[in-house]
């Protein structure tokens, strides 16, 4: 009876320990939700702005100076690789920490779907522990995995590298399409897995973009060179696009885990009731049989 007991006050002990445990980690998600959305909400605005801004460069008939920017960027493989397609790379965020739910499952799930409608060669770019180890499970060819970063003043560096590994491989010939894969916070939902391709800007994006209504009745002038103006908001628009895509990733991820110790702390909470019944039941019990051995005892006495 004693043993029963004493592991009892062991179990709820521990129980206790977890739920502040779950407390704390719930605190810390939703604290990194509010940045990272923040940050989200700021980049739309941003990614407004820069969509503008090549519109008006577009709307001037700069096309054939973007067009002629990505033959010089991603020319090299039409001499070198006739005989060899290039393969179509792609960069796929995940988490570095586990306390997900099925985060990386999801979009592992998702990439494999989304890839096989593509024709070619795949190479992957993995952001985030977790989520390559589980693509190296597939049968999909792995590059280099960044690590994901802790903060939002983190993203930027993590950008810079990516954006130097396209840059190399589209120059070496490797790779000439670029698509991201990445978890999107959703109204209704806590995510939801999108893909987007980053690279080439064909024609198709450069119509839609040069069909832009400007917001005011002033029409904008692209100044002072109107090919050098475009290089530096495509390079922006490559830039915000995977910062964003970064942002969105870890704003799901932090929701998810904030589901994840909602689940965990109700469990608990019930888990608590449960052991605290049954204690309270056997220390009961305990007390009625003592009760009992008195009772016996003095009529046997008498």
């Amino acid at each position: 009876m004693s043993d029963s007991v004493a592991s009892l006050r062991h179990q709820i002990a521990s129980a206790q320990e977890l739920e502040s445990v779950v407390r704390t980690m719930k605190a810390m998600a939703s604290s990194a939700i509010g940045q990272y959305e923040s940050a989200v909400r700021s980049l739309d605005d941003y990614y407004r702005t820069v969509q503008l801004g090549l519109a008006a460069c577009l709307s001037n008939n700069q096309s054939t100076v973007l067009a002629r920017h990505h033959a010089d960027n991603s020319g090299t493989y039409q001499s070198d690789q006739k005989n060899s397609r290039p393969a179509i790379g792609v960069i796929v965020f995940g988490s570095d920490q586990g306390l997900v739910g099925q985060f990386n499952e999801a979009m592992l799930e998702y990439v494999l779907a989304e890839l096989a409608t593509l024709p070619g060669k795949k190479v992957i770019w993995t952001v985030g522990e977790r989520l390559r180890s589980r693509l190296a499970e597939t049968a999909l060819s792995q590059q280099q995995s960044f690590t994901l970063p802790n903060s939002i003043n983190a993203i930027t560096a993590l950008v810079g590298k990516v954006l130097i590994e396209i840059e190399a491989q589209r120059q070496q010939g490797i790779i000439d399409q670029v698509y991201l894969f990445h978890h999107r916070p959703q109204a209704g939902a806590i995510y939801t897995p999108v893909r987007q391709q980053l690279l080439p800007l064909d024609e198709t994006w450069q119509r839609n973009l040069a069909e832009m209504a400007w917001p005011t009745r002033n029409l904008p002038q692209v100044m002072p060179d109107s090919g050098q103006t475009l290089r530096a908001f495509v390079r922006e628009y490559l830039f915000v696009s995977l910062f964003r895509a970064c942002a969105e990733s870890l704003a799901s991820e932090n929701a998810s885990r904030l589901a994840a110790m909602q689940r965990a702390e109700k469990n608990i909470d019930e888990l608590q009731d449960d052991l605290n019944r049954t204690f309270h039941r056997l220390r009961q019990s305990g007390i009625d049989e003592e009760l009992f051995d008195v009772l016996s005892g003095f009529e046997a006495l008498s």
